[in-house]
């Protein structure tokens, strides 16, 4: 971490040590307010809920079932997205022949996919597979568009004076200028695809975290359903951090400057 990072780190630091107990005194006080746990139960009985969640182990599951649909649809849509995304922003007629699907397919939220995915994969990791690899597609097809797009011609230029051929320069000119886009694209494929699984498993699953506040839901558990949705925040906010990390170590460079 460079010496701007360090300060950023520690200047917001205190700020969350200061944030999270405002928000559970005023939970706590909302909590007392409403006076009815199946409403808005207190920070205590999410607490307890919690404990006994790990301990039975049914959290831990549901947990290991949510992330694994997650990273494998982010995979198939990390490798399907970015060569596709260079191809077309390297090849003027693959363009023109796929980017006005892609231009109609974009809008439709992935929440509108599952009767299909339901339809063609059935119950289970199948239709959450393609519901989270579809909700990560685009905004890692884009800016990895974006970025082959933004080439610098000179960059092709110096490339092709020196022989180079159309998929290499596809591999070391456009992937490597696009990189920066790509994992911008990326972070945010991760985040919509993360939202994706759970949104998918409260419908067309029977395990993970989506299914769990389903579940706990119909039987007005709410304190397990609170644990749940922190659980989801707390794990998102993990896996941005994480990319974050190994942007340093990706894009050194960009780093560099700053």
């Amino acid at each position: 971490m460079n010496r701007s990072g360090i300060s950023r780190f520690f200047t917001s630091f205190p700020w969350f040590l200061l944030s999270l107990p405002a928000l559970l005194l005023v939970w706590r006080l909302a909590a007392d307010r409403v006076d009815n746990p199946v409403l808005l139960p207190s920070p205590n009985l999410v607490a307890e809920s919690a404990l006994e969640l790990f301990g039975d182990g049914s959290l831990v599951a549901d947990i290991k079932a949510s992330l694994q649909r997650v990273f494998t649809g982010f995979f198939i849509a990390s490798t399907l997205a970015v060569p596709l995304a260079l191809l077309m922003a390297y090849f003027l007629p693959l363009r023109q022949l796929f980017l006005p699907l892609v231009t109609i397919l974009r809008p439709i939220p992935p929440i509108a996919w599952i009767p299909l995915a339901i339809l063609w994969f059935g119950l289970g990791d199948k239709p959450s597979y393609f519901i989270t690899a579809l909700a990560a597609f685009f905004p890692i097809f884009l800016n990895a568009f974006a970025g082959g797009i933004d080439v610098q011609p000179r960059h092709v230029h110096a490339a092709r004076f020196l022989g180079a051929g159309r998929w290499l320069m596809v591999r070391h000119i456009y992937l490597m200028s696009a990189l920066p886009h790509v994992w911008t694209g990326l972070r945010i494929g991760l985040g919509q695809s993360w939202m994706a699984v759970v949104t998918a498993e409260l419908i067309a699953a029977q395990s993970g975290l989506g299914y769990m506040i389903q579940a706990n839901r119909i039987n007005l558990e709410t304190q397990h359903v609170l644990t749940g949705m922190i659980v989801i925040g707390m794990l998102g906010a993990l896996m941005t951090t994480a990319l974050g990390w190994c942007e340093r170590f990706v894009l050194p460079w960009k780093f560099q400057r700053q």
